[in-house]
């Protein structure tokens, strides 16, 4: 089994592969390295044992602390090992999942053989059937991208920027539209027909403050991602510094601005705004002081809406009123309509932000405050 010291490294460098999109936290702790936490759907914390197969990488990426042109200490696992050391956590209760990620050692493909073959032992030989997350290299083969999602309960494709010119700032080993945007469209194609996991899902990461892409761009691209494909999720990385690459002087992307994108792209994904009724500085970048939905909801022509006849997607447009909340307020005025803002209350709507934007029985509940 693979040393604690050897553990230490190559979980340490999984670190910037996001898995969380609420904590910020990226280490792990000293004498259990790699256990890192996942949020559920339900809110609860999720222990996931995250690891790089291996932190050797021919790639070149300026942000990345396993590009090639580092000079530090690269490992490298057998299958076997990586299987073995995960085991002995799952085990012991210590983690729920395993999210397997790697740089490049050698080419791609054998890459993708090794990550394949260490949760192929994991199912087949060991009879483990949990939660995996498995990280598609860039440039993978269609092959190796059915098996991945034959094994995996999600899969994943870094498209790292925006657009190709925002990757070529990061990296000259990477084609955009190939390397990336295909395989993403490969995952989307291949994943309903060759997964063995019915719920299975894919996701993809992208790194903000590295190049120059705006928020406006960055939303962008993930609306037309989202209205092509069934990706679940997209995780927003803020750029670190790291010593010794060409972005060291860089400065760090703050974390609100990342928080302020995850908030606009639910809007995107969830809610199905479209980016064009979103509101951008004159930077094209996101106004960190204001709720997304709160700006938004003052520059549409719907509002005030009826609360009892208003359909969903109208009800949703509305501050303080999320996608369940909506939901309820539809089931249950067919029964009874409503007649008071604290019966909305009740079912978890936010009152105080849908006070402006909304009518109850055709009464204004308050007016904008401008």
């Amino acid at each position: 089994m693979a040393n604690l010291e050897t553990m230490k490294i190559l979980t340490d460098s999984a670190q910037y592969d996001l898995c969380d999109y609420v904590s910020h936290n990226k280490s792990s702790q000293i004498n259990l390295p790699g256990i890192y936490e996942a949020t559920g759907h339900n809110g609860c914390k999720i222990p996931l044992f995250k690891t790089l197969l291996t932190n050797k990488c021919k790639n070149d990426c300026k942000y990345c602390i396993n590009q090639s042109k580092r000079n530090f200490t690269r490992l490298e696992l057998a299958p076997e090992e990586l299987a073995k050391a995960f085991l002995g956590y799952y085990g012991k209760g210590l983690v729920n999942g395993l999210f397997l990620s790697s740089g490049i050692s050698g080419d791609v493909e054998s890459t993708m053989e090794k990550q394949i073959e260490t949760v192929h032992l994991l199912r087949n030989k060991y009879g483990y059937d949990d939660y995996i997350h498995l990280k598609v290299v860039p440039g993978a083969s269609k092959d190796s991208i059915k098996r991945a999602l034959a094994l995996a309960n999600r899969v994943s494709i870094n498209i790292e920027a925006a657009t190709p010119s925002g990757l070529a700032e990061l990296s000259s080993t990477k084609d955009y539209n190939k390397d990336i945007l295909k395989r993403l469209s490969w995952i989307n194609r291949f994943q309903h027909k060759s997964t063995t996991y019915p719920n299975s899902t894919h996701t993809t990461q992208l790194i903000v403050g590295a190049n120059n892409e705006s928020d406006k761009e960055i939303l962008s691209r993930m609306e037309k991602i989202y209205k092509n494909s069934d990706l679940k999720r997209t995780y927003f990385s803020a750029f670190t510094p790291i010593q010794e690459t060409e972005l060291a002087n860089r400065d760090a992307c703050s974390t609100d601005r990342t928080a302020k994108l995850y908030h606009a792209d639910s809007l995107v994904n969830e809610y199905h705004y479209n980016v064009k009724e979103l509101v951008f500085d004159n930077d094209d970048n996101l106004i960190l002081t204001e709720d997304p939905k709160i700006l938004a909801a003052k520059n549409m022509d719907i509002f005030p809406v009826e609360i009892n006849i208003a359909p969903l997607n109208e009800l949703i447009r509305v501050p303080g009123i999320g996608i369940k909340s909506g939901k309820r307020i539809i089931s249950i005025r067919k029964k009874s309509p409503f007649t008071n803002k604290e019966q909305l209350r009740n079912l978890g709507v936010i009152v105080d932000r849908a006070e402006p934007y909304i009518k109850i029985s055709g009464e204004y509940q308050t007016t904008f405050n401008l």
